[in-house]
């Protein structure tokens, strides 16, 4: 047949294509390698041979074909055909895509392998469901140039039917494959049904399967806001909130996003689990305290109302009582007005809206003990014998013990003395129905009440009614006061008295005697018993008796007193002992041995030891320390009871029958031994002193219990926690005067047990009573344990924790504050009340954000640390926010560039950018999106249409999704500006808040350019400074909260637009707004007194009052270490107040203060509390001083009353000071004991001081009472502030002092002594002159040689002389003073020549004046300047004025400063002696002295010759000489004279006269040898008498001693005057004369 290569195999292949219309026919040609090869070529339409035809589509038919026919053959066109090529083979897919199904989210590779000629171009286009993939629009998307397709992060938009497109010159081809993309499954709906209670129904929708099969579902569930838990199929019943959601499983995994259903709340129903952890504690005997922690979350069934309380008592058939508590926070009761120490059983039970839950597990309690209510009954009381009584008695009930019997007490008093009662405690015995017991040691025959009471340990019981009684009778005590009288030699009388303890009724006496040491000579008598004396009679003479006398009653005969006497010889008071010796020196005894003394004719009954203790002295006091009675032969006794190191000194006294005798000599001084410490410090107090310290205080221990060196005296204060015994610490303070310390480094909130002892050298002394106290709350000082956090949502975490370690709470946990931080973000913290939860749900967080998460515990004090380390944990993620920050920088009339930021909020990874533009006017359906990477920051758009509106949409996406998108429009215009400002904001003011204010605003023209954002800007009034609150505000809002502002403050705001090509003008200002008030500080508190506060706080700052400040309020309440109670509120509506007193309070309790302020919109938060203890605050009373010594005040005062000390006082603080001189001188004078009375020594004499006192007691220093005034007595003056001369002259000098420094008293006046340093003439001359009154303060000393060294003393006097100051001066010219010389009727003044200043000295003038004028003239001038001297006549001066003359030197400036007076000189001219009136007085007096000497000599020799015969001896009278007025060398003869006399005495009195003149001194004293005696009377010009003023005259007439230095013996001279005292009136003085 014919062959048609168009269907056979060949080994070639000839393509031919041709253009699009013409038709391709191929042709096959079978060439077999071993035949020859045949080329045959046929041109198209040209082939005519018979067996090849040509057909009309250009196919060559061969028919019938030869084996010679084989061969290739070539077909062309006879005129080839432009477009029209030639190749060797055809374009064809031979790899083609094969169908894939894929997990969502992983790649699919779609292959696409083609066969082609190498010198083809081949194109590959994928075709997704007859749509073009165009994979630079994606960046999942990648075309290889083999053609395969690659697909990264598959999703559910993948799915399809792919198609490979293959096309090229050499042919073209397709193939398809499908992908699938397989998802978790997804339900669709959820329905619940609640059957019942503890059923639900849920229904479902078929799930969609995500492209695979189904596996299984899972329903989880989630109970309030819990991580979702797996569904078991015996779940417990729940009765919270609660939320399903069902999981499809299919084999790719679980539904991420599993639908979940509404949140179910189901039924409530009682709790199912009672309270835990209930306990009991008795508080009293009438309460118990009852605590409890609330049922399990998980069986609470529903929110807690309260708790019912349940109690009755224990094993009694009895109906309960019930106790309602409807708050659900608190977990403990007081259980009061109960029965004394009754067992009660006690369950709780929880409730809620549902009804009661189950009771808890019974706790039994048993009340304190209480004291019993009845006493011992069938009491019987019976004298045993004379000193003891028995008692029976039988148990009261046990039910009215209330109590443990601890024992009974059996109690006598005397009558009307019921507070002296012996006491003897008897164990219960329980075996007996009867019980006997004995008080011993009772007085005889003495009449009792007895009663016996039971006690338990709280207290005692009432007692039995009394039993009236006797004691027996006995044999009496010693009789009393047992004396002789009318003692004689025969005979002699006995007296005594009752005895002091009778011991029954007195029958009689018995009276012997018997000479001493023979009692066969024993004389016995008895009398009744009313006889106390009786007369001895029978004795010998001179004999020694001992006498015996005892007193008798019914059982016998008494004690005997005896003594011994010697008849004839009366007893006499006995003689001190002597020879007193030490030894066996101890700590607290002595020996003493000694030689008796004088007995005083009788026998020593009583041996007496007195001592002086501490201090030993002359004038110290002498106090008994020992007595040896009836040991009359004793030679030794030993000394007890001395206090240890302390110095004694010891006599003795012996007493007799008649006294005792004086004391003995003192013994040497010694000092007992030492040793420990007898005492413990009493009054310890423990009181609270902060988070880790305590303060104790205790008194020190008075000198005399040292018992050692008072240098290594000390306290040991020992302190342990008072549960454990463990770890006792101990502290050594070594100031003996120390009374307080504070116990540091402590535990916070722990009970302390504390105790003190004292310590020597030596050891140490008792331990004190332990004292208890805590210290003060803190903050917890770690976090709660166990701290977990895993996130629930994409914006919860939910947050559970342990407890707090007990040992860091240091106080009542009150609740728990958890602090979540996100990055860069401020710790938000949420409060959770209450000790019992220890989770929390926290919501409202940022989507997929870190957080650092910490958990603190809080007490009333403060938040206590949180807890380490921090746990980080990251919400879940979610769909993303919204990119910011569009902006288009560039914008073309086609085309636009926009950039962006990544979404603020991006709430997991960002995976991809999605664009989507459209016109703003057109349909939605014609946008183009574009998918960008997740680098992606900007894009641009082109192919727009010019001045069209085009809006464009970003959004982002995660791997939840994608998120919101952000839209922002553009106009495809190239004539853009930026925008006009905004309208003035406006503020409504309904839209004003306290911390926040609604801006609203129109925007203005955006320029053809769209606003981008808005920025707010706000200043604070009426500061000037602007601040932006926000520069992101969106673009489409027309108004803008602005927060975070102050309340009660004034503000301005503005805004500004921004679009693409830059900001507005800001807007105008707004109005000003103020923002609403809104609703903090410390405070300080002072004690007052014991039952009230005064509470004091500084005024808040007005930055914190967000208002007006309206007042205050002050929260207190007692503190209690188990619970807490409510705040007592105390409202100050005063806004100027600082200060509150708050009333009404309990003593000795601990408070607790807080303060808060309020403005018209409420109340702020609460200050730090402020913890203080109140009372133990006491003033003193009334103060008294007297003045006992000029160095010492005696300071008494009174107690405070006892309402009012407030505890025990430990001792009184002593302020004092001296009048208005509080601040320099004010001292302290602590006393450590109660007395009320000090004596304050070493102060200043005639000195006001003013005292206050104050008391203290543990709790700290009371206030100081009222200062009160009190002055020292006068004492003796300091000396003299200074001693000064001036004017000093040859003869002459001023001195002047000043006053004491310290006075001491009111000054008296002054004594000034002077004497020549050597004699003058040798004579030492001692003058001392007393100045009366205070003042003057000056003398002029007139009557001294020249150039000789004087000393003067002065000192001044109050009651007495103070010390004296003393200065030595010579006599002479002063510097620069002119010095006079006399001759004749002329005067010379001689100067020195002075500084000339800055010119030379041209001249001198002499200036003169009246001395009792004081004014001065120029008496001559023009004196030579080389002349140091001149002479004047005294005619120049008037006749009998004293002058003063100075120099002036002048130069061609002028005058110069004055020289000093010179002395005062009279202008008298001198005369003889013999002319002066005085001589003939002096000549007459000396006559008549003659005369009268012998009328007294011829008298008395008439006198003697009359009475020779009549009298033995006659007295003879004599007269003082007038020279024994004169005083030896070393005697004083001082007097004064009366100033206002001193001027006006007008007689002259001869003695006077010679007494006054030095020179009648010398003239009756032997001068030593080769000097001349002057005569006795010599030649001198009188001065005459000047008419000076009173003013003028000198106040003080010295008295002068003149020592002689060898003194002749006074010569007989006969009398002159009558005997008696010599009286000489004060005379004048010569004039001039000092």
């Amino acid at each position: 047949g014919a062959a048609d290569f168009s269907s056979a195999r060949a080994n070639s292949l000839i393509y031919m294509l041709k253009r699009v219309g013409l038709k391709l026919t191929l042709f096959l040609s079978l060439s077999p390698p071993p035949l020859p090869q045949v080329n045959v070529c046929w041109p198209v339409g040209s082939v005519q041979l018979p067996r090849f035809t040509l057909l009309e589509s250009g196919s060559l038919l061969v028919s019938p074909s030869h084996l010679s026919d084989a061969g290739t053959y070539t077909c062309w066109p006879a005129t080839p055909e432009p477009g029209v090529s030639m190749f060797s083979a055809r374009t064809r897919i031979t790899k083609p895509p094969v169908d894939q199904s894929v997990i969502k989210g992983t790649k699919a590779v779609m292959s696409c392998g083609v066969t082609h000629d190498p010198s083809v171009s081949v194109r590959y286009v994928w075709e997704k469901s007859g749509s073009v993939v165009d994979v630079s629009t994606s960046p999942r998307l990648r075309l290889d140039p083999d053609g395969t397709l690659h697909l990264s992060q598959t999703w559910s938009g993948d799915i399809g039917t792919y198609t490979c497109r293959v096309t090229s010159v050499g042919g073209n081809d397709s193939r398809s494959a499908h992908l699938r993309v397989r998802l978790t499954s997804h339900l669709v709906e959820i329905s619940l049904l609640v059957s019942h209670s503890r059923a639900i129904n849920l229904t479902w929708a078929q799930a969609f399967d995500g492209n695979s099969p189904l596996i299984r579902y899972i329903l989880e569930v989630s109970e309030n806001n819990a991580p979702w838990t797996v569904l078991l199929a015996n779940i417990e019943p729940e009765w919270t909130g609660v939320t399903f959601r069902l999981c499809a499983v299919n084999d790719v995994g679980r539904d991420s996003s599993a639908r979940r259903t509404d949140r179910l709340s189901l039924p409530e129903e009682p709790p199912s689990a009672p309270p835990q952890t209930v306990i009991a504690s008795g508080r009293t005997n009438q309460s118990i305290m009852i605590q409890w922690q609330p049922p399990p979350e998980s069986h609470q069934n529903g929110p807690l109302q309260g708790y019912i309380i349940r109690y009755c008592l224990s094993g009694l058939p009895v109906d309960c009582q019930m106790k309602n508590i409807t708050r659900p926070d608190q977990n403990n009761l007081l259980l009061e007005d109960l029965i004394i120490w009754t067992n009660y059983e006690m369950e709780v039970a929880a409730y809620n809206r549902a009804g009661r839950g189950t009771y808890s597990h019974k706790v039994t309690e048993w009340t304190l003990q209480g004291v019993p209510t009845v006493p011992p009954g069938n009491v019987q009381a019976e004298p045993f014998n004379s000193s003891t009584v028995r008692l029976t008695w039988s148990a009261p009930s046990p039910q009215f013990i209330n109590g443990i019997n601890q024992g009974y007490k059996l109690l006598a008093w005397e009558a009307g003395q019921e507070e002296d009662v012996t006491m003897v405690t008897v164990r219960p015995n329980f075996q007996d129905s009867v019980h006997v017991g004995y008080v011993t040691g009772l007085k005889k025959f003495t009449e009792y009440y007895i009663s016996v009471l039971c006690f338990t340990t709280p207290g005692d019981g009432p007692r039995s009614p009394p039993h009236r009684l006797r004691t027996h009778e006995d044999k009496p005590g010693a009789v009393g006061h047992l004396s002789f009288t009318e003692i004689l030699d025969t005979s002699l009388k006995v007296s005594w008295k009752d005895p002091n303890e009778k011991n029954g009724v007195l029958t009689g006496y018995r009276i012997s005697w018997e000479e001493f040491n023979r009692t066969n000579t024993r004389v016995t008598h008895y009398l009744p018993n009313l006889t106390q004396e009786y007369r001895v009679t029978g004795l010998t003479a001179l004999t020694t008796y001992t006498i015996q006398v005892a007193g008798m009653t019914s059982k016998g005969q008494g004690q005997l007193s005896s003594s011994t006497i010697s008849s004839g010889v009366p007893p006499e008071m006995p003689g001190p002992p002597t020879n007193i010796a030490i030894s066996n020196i101890g700590p607290r005894s002595v020996a003493l041995q000694f030689k008796p003394g004088y007995d005083g004719k009788t026998s020593i009954s009583r041996w007496q030891v007195e001592a002086q203790i501490g201090i030993i002295g002359e004038n110290e006091e002498w106090v008994m320390v020992h007595q040896l009675p009836n040991e009359p032969d004793a030679r030794s006794l030993e000394v007890l009871d001395l206090n240890p190191y302390t110095s004694y000194r010891f006599r003795m006294r012996q007493v007799n029958i008649v006294g005792t005798s004086p004391p003995s000599q003192p013994s040497r001084k010694i000092q007992t031994l030492q040793a420990p410490p007898d005492i413990s410090p009493y009054n310890v107090t423990l009181r609270t002193a902060s988070e880790t310290s305590l303060w104790l205080r205790w008194v020190p221990l008075p000198e005399w219990e040292y018992n050692g060196d008072q240098e290594l005296v000390g306290y040991r204060v020992q302190y342990s926690r008072e549960t454990s015994k463990e770890g006792v610490l101990s502290h050594v303070i070594s100031d003996r005067l120390e009374r307080e310390f504070t116990i540091e480094d402590l535990e916070e909130w722990t009970e302390y047990e504390v105790r003190v002892q004292a310590i020597n050298g030596l050891g140490s002394g008792p331990w004190s009573q332990p004292v208890q106290g805590r210290t003060r709350e803190s903050v917890p000082s770690c976090g709660p344990t166990n701290v977990s956090a895993f996130a629930t949502t994409s914006s919860s975490i939910l947050v559970r924790w342990g407890e707090v370690p007990q040992t860091d709470r240091n106080g009542l946990i009150l609740g728990y504050k958890v602090s979540d931080r996100g990055s860069d973000s401020v710790p938000q913290y949420w409060e959770v009340e209450g000790n019992t939860s220890h989770s929390v749900q926290l919501s409202g967080l940022g989507k997929y954000v870190l957080y650092e998460i910490q958990v603190l515990a809080f007490t009333r004090i403060g938040d206590g640390r949180s807890s380490r380390p921090s746990i980080l944990e990251r919400t879940l993620d979610d769909v993303p926010g919204p990119p910011v920050g569009i902006l288009f920088p560039e914008v073309r009339t086609g085309s636009v560039r926009l950039i962006w930021q990544p979404p603020a909020q991006p709430n997991g990874i960002i995976l991809a950018y999605q664009i989507t533009h459209r016109r703003n006017t057109s349909n939605s359906n014609a946008a183009t999106v574009d998918v960008l990477s997740p680098s992606a920051r900007q894009y641009t758009a082109s192919g727009l249409k010019p001045e069209s509106v085009y809006v464009f949409r970003l959004t982002a996406q995660t791997r939840k999704g994608w998120g919101e998108a952000a839209e922002a429009l553009v106009v495809t215009t190239e004539k853009r500006a930026r925008p006009q400002p905004a309208s003035r904001p406006t503020v409504p003011q309904e839209d004003v808040q306290a911390r926040s204010v609604m801006l609203s605003w129109e925007p203005g023209s955006d320029g053809l350019s769209p606003v981008r954002y808005y920025t707010v800007q706000y200043r604070e009034l009426p500061d000037s400074n602007w601040t932006v609150h926000s520069a992101s505000v969106n673009h489409e809002a027309s108004s803008y909260i602005v927060d975070s502002l102050k309340p009660f403050t004034s503000y301005q705001f503005r805004v500004k637009a921004t679009n693409d090509i830059g900001d507005s003008e800001y807007s105008q200002e707004s109005e000003a707004v103020t923002t609403l008030q809104d609703g903090k500080d410390i405070m300080e508190m002072r004690l007052t007194d014991s039952v009230a506060l005064q509470t004091r706080f500084p005024k808040p700052f007005s930055n914190l009052i967000n208002g007006v400040l309206l007042g205050f309020r002050v929260r207190y309440r007692e503190l209690q270490y188990d619970r807490l109670r409510s705040f007592t509120i105390r409202t100050i509506n005063s806004p100027a107040s600082n200060w509150a007193e708050l009333t009404d309070l309990s003593k000795h309790k601990r408070y607790e203060i807080r303060l808060s302020v309020y403005n018209a919109v409420g109340e702020g938060p609460t200050s730090t509390p402020q913890e203080v203890f109140v009372g133990e605050a006491a003033p003193p009373q009334s103060v008294t001083i007297q003045s006992s010594t000029a160095t010492q005040l005696d300071v008494t005062w009174s107690p405070p009353p006892l309402d009012s000390q407030n505890g025990d006082i430990q001792g009184y603080k002593i302020y004092f000071w001296e009048f208005q001189l509080q601040n320099e001188t004010e001292r302290l004078r602590t006393m450590f004991l109660p007395e009320l009375g000090v004596k304050i020594k070493n102060l200043t004499g005639y000195t006001t001081y003013m005292i206050s006192v104050a008391a203290f007691n543990a709790a700290g220093d009371g206030p100081r009472s009222p200062p009160t005034r009190g002055r020292t007595q006068q004492a003796g003056p300091g000396a003299p502030s200074f001693l000064h001369f001036s004017e000093l002259t040859t003869t002459s000098v001023n001195m002047s002092w000043g006053e004491p420094g310290q006075a001491n008293g009111i000054i008296e006046g002054y004594r000034l002594v002077y004497e020549p340093c050597t004699p003058v003439d040798g004579v030492s001359k001692i003058v001392t002159v007393d100045v009366k009154g205070s003042t003057p303060l000056w003398m002029k000393i007139k009557d001294l040689a020249d150039g000789v060294t004087y000393n003067f003393r002065i000192r001044a006097k109050t009651l007495t002389y103070g010390p004296e100051v003393e200065a030595n001066i010579t006599t002479g010219p002063g510097e620069g003073e002119p010095f006079i010389s006399r001759y004749g009727t002329a005067l010379t003044l001689h100067w020195t020549s002075g500084d000339p200043g800055r010119a030379p000295i041209t001249r001198y003038v002499i200036e003169a004046r009246p001395s009792d004028e004081g004014l001065w003239d120029i008496l001559i001038k023009d004196i030579p300047k080389e002349v140091t001297s001149y002479t004047l006549n005294l005619d120049m001066l008037r006749e009998g004025v004293t002058y003063d003359f100075r120099v002036i030197g002048v130069n061609d400036y002028g005058y110069g400063s004055p020289s000093a007076p010179s002395p005062s000189i009279s202008a008298q001219k001198v005369s003889p002696f013999y002319e002066e009136w005085w001589f003939l007085v002096v000549i007459a007096l000396v006559g008549l002295i003659f005369i009268l000497l012998l009328v007294f000599i011829l008298i008395i020799r008439g006198q003697s010759k009359k009475y020779t015969k009549k009298a033995d001896s006659v007295f003879i009278p004599q007269l003082k000489p007038l020279f024994l007025l004169v005083r030896p060398q070393g005697s004083d003869s001082e007097y004064e004279v009366d100033q206002n006399r001193g001027g006006q005495q007008k007689t002259h009195s001869f003695v006077n006269h010679y007494i006054s003149d030095p020179t009648y001194y010398n003239s009756w004293r032997r001068q030593q040898k080769g000097v001349s005696r002057p005569p006795a009377y010599g030649y001198t010009q009188p001065e005459p008498l000047h008419p000076q003023p009173l003013a003028e005259q000198d106040p003080i007439q010295p008295t002068t001693n003149t020592t002689p230095r060898h003194p002749p013996p006074l010569p007989p001279l006969p009398p002159l005057l009558p005997p008696g005292p010599l009286s000489i009136p004060p005379a004048p003085g010569p004039p001039g004369a000092p």
